[in-house]
């Protein structure tokens, strides 16, 4: 009997390597992250940050009874308080619930942090891959163009924009987006560089692959893993860039909520009610925390060196 359960070990083992070293790259990178709790974890999280923030309007008017701007001067300065669900997070100055004002500046502060993350990997990747792919004078513009661009001090820039101009939430993305490339780009470029000349991309060319699908196809996708690990960094860099832009009063400006103008408001009145710098620092961190650990766990998932590998990450 021990024989044949020993037997049939040894039988079931192959098959599993078969299966796991034919699985493609999506299903392989699923497989993964399936058995990754940690990083299923930081996504759980993410994703309930996001859906709160896509239902704050729902959750203002159904849930809590209170729009973001609602005032009243009698409630200001409470505490923490189970007796209605508005002020769970206590009052502002204003008498304004901390629980909802969150809501918003988690739709404030999320998506200035991934839609400015998303314009900088598409430029940066577009123009790294194609710098390193083509080289000549288009990567010398490119070259160029990154050093021009990194000799700036963004943390000045971003005041001086915040002076002359009033940042509201869609062209401050677009703006961290286009200042946030710079880092993606130079990464993208080298590793084309050195992808360029391997054997699989120099067959592809010599049986006619366009250079559009042989950097479709063969280049980004053995990029793409460290690209999607510098995204989520990204996202998380920019969600603290806008905290700490707001928090100096040069970002998002009131009545519009963020986690930053939320923080700075907290901090004017850290003396009378200290409970209000908690709920949006904690948020920050553990979005930041979270994005971190996410891609990591994408970079595992997505990285073809370990396709087909037997057991989790780890």
């Amino acid at each position: 009997m021990a024989a044949t359960d020993a037997t049939v070990q040894q039988l079931r083992v192959p098959v599993a390597e078969t299966r796991r070293v034919s699985a493609g790259l999506w299903s392989d990178a699923v497989w993964r992250l399936r058995h990754d709790p940690t990083t299923l974890v930081a996504m759980a999280v993410l994703v309930v940050f996001v859906t709160l923030a896509l239902g704050a309007d729902f959750l203002a008017t159904s849930f809590f009874h209170r729009a973001f701007s609602q005032q009243d001067i009698l409630s200001s300065y409470e505490k923490p308080s189970l007796a209605e669900p508005w002020q769970w997070l206590g009052t502002d100055e204003l008498g304004r619930s901390q629980a909802v004002r969150l809501l918003y500046g988690a739709r404030v502060s999320l998506f200035v942090g991934g839609f400015g993350a998303l314009t900088a990997l598409v430029i940066g990747l577009t123009a790294g891959v194609t710098a390193g792919y083509f080289r000549g004078w288009w990567d010398d513009v490119v070259v160029w163009l990154v050093t021009t661009l990194n000799s700036i001090p963004r943390l000045y820039l971003l005041l001086i924009v915040g002076i002359l101009w009033r940042l509201e939430p869609f062209p401050f993305a677009m703006f961290l987006g286009l200042l946030g490339w710079l880092g993606i780009c130079n990464y993208a470029r080298g590793q084309t560089i050195s992808l360029r000349e391997r054997e699989y991309v120099l067959a592809a060319r010599t049986v006619g692959c366009t250079p559009l699908r042989l950097m479709v196809r063969h280049i980004v996708p053995n990029i793409l893993p460290l690209i999607i690990v510098l995204g989520m960094i990204e996202i998380g860099q920019l969600i603290l860039t806008e905290s700490a832009i707001s928090f100096i009063g040069f970002g998002i400006q009131p009545p519009t909520p963020s986690w930053g103008n939320m923080l700075t408001n907290a901090a004017q009145y850290l003396s009378k009610a200290p409970h209000l710098i908690f709920p949006p620092g904690l948020a920050v961190v553990v979005t930041v925390l979270c994005l971190y650990l996410v891609g990591d766990g994408l970079r595992d998932a997505l990285d073809p060196r370990l396709r087909g590998a037997i057991g989790t990450r780890r």
